[in-house]
């Protein structure tokens, strides 16, 4: 038999959840398909996936097992890859995810600029709020804003930004003054539903790197940053946002930024990357070159 095509196919399975599916996706008939699963699991000699005709799930071997699976099939591509000559020369389609409002501001002209200096790559930019696996989604590299999870992930850290509470002057007027972030139980706000955000918010005591949290009362919930901003503009409620998100209203006077001396800490940024021993040239390329560039972007933030 086969077994990297075999391999393939139970790959297909699990991530479809279903026999029916991996056939259509495949195009190959539903029999041959649930055949040569069968013939992997003979020649291995333990099963794989259990089967109910309500769910499908790997057993603990299949799950060890198609780790190794995708592992194989990786270094496959790769060497496919190299016959192209992806690893010899900077060409191809580069597939690049970013969150939505930090994309649109700093990597898209990135993009832009690397794209004039490379005529044989071509991206496809993602912009998403919500964290898309690298591997299951076939993207080359990710820019994350906040902490990591452990990974088998490359991440180089471009920078760190602030994290900032602000409001809009006439709110300020009409309620009494903020002294600590406890005060902002009298204050009505505006929370993010997003990825990349947790329920309440956090701050840290003045002088020292102790954290602590506060459930603020949401007034309006909402699943996007800058419909927040321009909540908050509006004079809805207070917001508490990245530096980036608000750094135009904030210039413009129509934000001003409260309780900075209990400001959290820092939320890092960093791009990411498939772990692997040979990156092909496209990815090298746009890595030396997005960089150094994204990290001025930063720091410019805190002048």
């Amino acid at each position: 038999m086969d077994k990297l095509q075999a391999m393939s196919m139970l790959i297909k399975v699990v991530e479809v959840g279903s026999f029916s599916a991996a056939s259509k996706e495949l195009n190959v008939p539903l029999p041959t398909l649930s055949r040569k699963i069968s013939e992997l699991e003979n020649q291995l000699g333990v099963r794989l996936l259990h089967r109910t005709t309500r769910k499908l799930s790997l057993t603990d071997f299949g799950a060890n097992y198609i780790r190794a699976c995708k592992a194989i099939i990786e270094q496959v591509e790769e060497a496919e890859q190299g016959v192209k000559g992806e690893y010899s020369e900077p060409k191809g389609e580069l597939v690049i995810t970013a969150p939505v409002m930090f994309g649109r501001l700093y990597v898209l002209p990135i993009v832009t600029e690397f794209l004039s200096l490379y005529s044989s790559i071509n991206v496809q930019l993602i912009l998403s709020d919500g964290n898309i696996n690298l591997f299951d989604n076939d993207v080359d590299m990710a820019v994350r804003i906040g902490a990591l999870p452990n990974s088998s992930m490359i991440a180089t850290q471009v920078g760190e930004i602030r994290v900032v509470t602000c409001a809009s002057p006439s709110i300020l007027a009409a309620h009494k003054t903020l002294k600590t972030p406890a005060d902002l139980t009298h204050y009505p706000c505006i929370s993010l539903n997003t990825a990349m955000t947790t329920p309440p918010w956090s701050y840290l005591v003045p002088d020292s790197t102790i954290a602590f949290n506060v459930n603020i009362s949401s007034r309006l919930t909402i699943t996007d940053s800058k419909s927040a901003v321009t909540a908050a503009i509006n004079s809805v409620g207070v917001t508490q946002q990245l530096h980036y998100q608000v750094k135009g209203a904030l210039e413009q006077g129509a934000l001003e930024v409260i309780l900075a001396e209990f400001e959290p800490a820092k939320v890092p940024v960093h791009l990411l990357h498939k772990s692997r021993k040979y990156m092909p040239q496209k990815m090298k390329s746009f890595l030396d070159f997005a960089s150094p560039r994204l990290k001025s972007k930063i720091d410019e933030l805190a002048l």
